[in-house]
């Protein structure tokens, strides 16, 4: 088939860590989705993005995609990821889509319009085009990107205790993850620092925890040989 000129769109894989210290269940990773309204895949889910104006660069659209169609204008930490340049992935004339990751602390609430909201990442709706697999993409480059980079200050409230970290770590990773051991990799790495203060104490008492924070919430490698990896 030959096709004339190309379009390019850009498209946002969002993830927030929900559930976290809400005593509901474990916390799980979810990603942003909002429903199709017009034909083609009308009532399926996808990917928050649109067409790449004539005057935009990619990143300055994508933003802007994501303020105008689901209202969410402040994002921790956003990327380009990939190129998804199938020939076929959607119908009509050759689209080009380039995927961003975005991500949203655990303790934000943003508000969303009625067409949108989070879905856990272990269940995904019936989603349009090939945006399941971008979502999968995604998901593999962010739990990468947790074992060699400091990225997780993007996921996590400002101040947090141990606890709290491991639990947003292993919803993140998708696996358990030892939250002494995480610790001490994140202290010698220096990608975590004490705040000097404890978190209130629970309903059943103790010692109350100390909180930590991130020491940068500026994106860096941190050791590009490292590798968080599931237990046995």
């Amino acid at each position: 088939m030959t096709y004339g000129s190309t379009a390019h769109e850009v498209l946002a894989v969002v993830f927030q860590v929900r559930g976290v210290d809400s005593g509901e269940g474990q916390p799980a990773l979810h990603v942003l989705l909002w429903q199709r309204a017009l034909d083609p895949e009308r009532g399926r889910w996808s990917l928050p993005g649109g067409r790449l104006g004539h005057d935009e660069d990619l990143t300055t659209s994508v933003r802007r995609q994501l303020a105008e169609k689901v209202d969410l204008r402040e994002i921790a930490h956003l990327e380009q990821l990939a190129v998804f340049s199938d020939p076929a992935r959607v119908p009509g004339g050759r689209t080009i889509a380039s995927t961003f990751l975005g991500l949203v602390p655990s303790a934000a609430t943003p508000a969303l319009p009625s067409d949108t909201c989070w879905h856990p990442v272990s269940e995904l709706p019936e989603m349009a085009f090939d945006h399941r697999p971008m979502v999968e993409h995604a998901h593999t480059r962010l739990a990468a990107k947790l074992s060699y980079t400091n990225i997780g200050f993007a996921l996590t409230p400002t101040d947090f205790a141990i606890s709290t970290l491991r639990d947003i770590y292993c919803a993140a990773l998708g696996y358990q993850v030892d939250a002494t051991n995480l610790q001490r990799v994140l202290e010698r790495r220096n990608v975590i620092t004490r705040t000097g203060s404890t978190a209130r104490s629970g309903r059943a008492g103790g010692r109350p925890p100390a909180l930590y924070r991130f020491t940068e919430s500026r994106y860096r490698v941190t050791d590009e040989f490292a590798a968080l990896r599931p237990p046995g």
